[in-house]
């Protein structure tokens, strides 16, 4: 099993006994190690799978890593329609009547630009308009978590350093919403980034939102690392001199393991905990550290017509 060498001590998190968990996309790569981390805290945590055999396998691999999942639970999630999202939401508050850490970490990620059946950008709606919808859909639940004695309830929305690059970035419209970036040099890295500016410029305007309502909730982005997932992997082996490729890479990139760690952290760390408004809103990098997120994800012009643009498109397509 991987060890906290590269991480710190797995005591820098808090007890997390009687508390309850969510990540999604936690059946594979950095997610996956985001819930052992969690659960090895001792939170109750809800595995965001698609499918019960993707639960099962992921089950299987978190045993062999020396985890008790006697704790980890299912939660049937699909953000390919921001309708499923809000189900399996609902689903939630069926069975539940506190939630404590939500961690919004599936997401897609390099791939060719695609539209949904609905006519939608396909990462926009999987990265960005599902995990909104689904997390509003919490939010009642995580409020009244957060009034109560003794609590301490954060959302970590996993981003990229991707969000970096993206040029002229625009949130004004369901056109540009739908930018496919082919008249860039990079359309699918920009397309990705694009996405993933959007989870820090929401993140930033939801915690704004619960500090004017004097909600005690933090909320924070993410960036996990540069990590040698199972995407990267195939990736570099596709390609001419791939296992060359991977060789050099594997020696700069962190594992699944760490690149886990800070979401984690995010979500349970004492250090948070000591110091909420330090962390109200941040951006992390490994291994919670603090970073200035880009210029553009500090605009909050372009928060308020993300969110603006995404509650009037869910709206349009009676997502809500």
């Amino acid at each position: 099993m991987a060890s906290f060498s590269r991480v710190g001590d797995e005591n820098s998190l808090l007890d997390l006994t009687e508390k309850v968990a969510v990540v999604t996309g936690a059946n594979s790569g950095i997610g996956l190690y985001i819930l052992f981390h969690v659960a090895r805290a001792g939170a109750r945590v809800y595995l965001g799978a698609r499918t019960e055999d993707k639960f099962n396998s992921a089950i299987t691999r978190l045993k062999t890593e020396g985890l008790d999942t006697s704790k980890v639970v299912w939660l049937p999630f699909d953000l390919s329609d921001p309708r499923k999202a809000k189900e399996s939401a609902r689903w939630l508050l069926e069975r539940e009547n506190r939630l404590d850490i939500l961690i919004n970490n599936a997401a897609k990620i390099l791939g060719p630009y695609a539209q949904t059946s609905d006519g939608l950008s396909d990462s926009m709606v999987i990265n960005h308009m599902s995990p909104y919808l689904f997390t509003k859909t919490l939010l009642p639940l995580l409020e009244s978590t957060a009034r109560q004695p003794g609590s301490d309830v954060r959302i970590v929305n996993v981003s990229s350093v991707a969000h970096r690059w993206v040029p002229n970035p625009r949130y004004d419209s369901l056109e540009a919403f739908n930018n496919d970036f082919a008249d860039t040099w990079k359309p699918k890295t920009n397309l990705y980034g694009y996405t993933k500016l959007a989870n820090v410029l929401w993140t930033k305007e939801l915690q704004r939102s619960f500090d004017r309502a004097n909600i005690p909730i933090l909320a924070m982005t993410v960036h996990p690392g540069n990590v040698m997932s199972e995407g990267n992997v195939k990736l570099f082996t596709s390609l001419m001199f791939g296992t060359i490729i991977n060789w050099i890479f594997s020696l700069f990139f962190i594992s699944p393991f760490d690149g886990g760690y800070t979401p984690a952290w995010a979500a349970a760390s004492r250090a948070i905990a000591e110091d909420r408004r330090k962390y109200a809103g941040a951006y992390l990098v490994p291994f919670g550290v603090i970073e200035e997120a880009s210029e553009d994800a500090r605009r909050e012009d372009l928060a308020k017509d993300l969110l603006a643009t995404t509650d009037a498109v869910l709206k349009q397509y009676d997502y809500v």
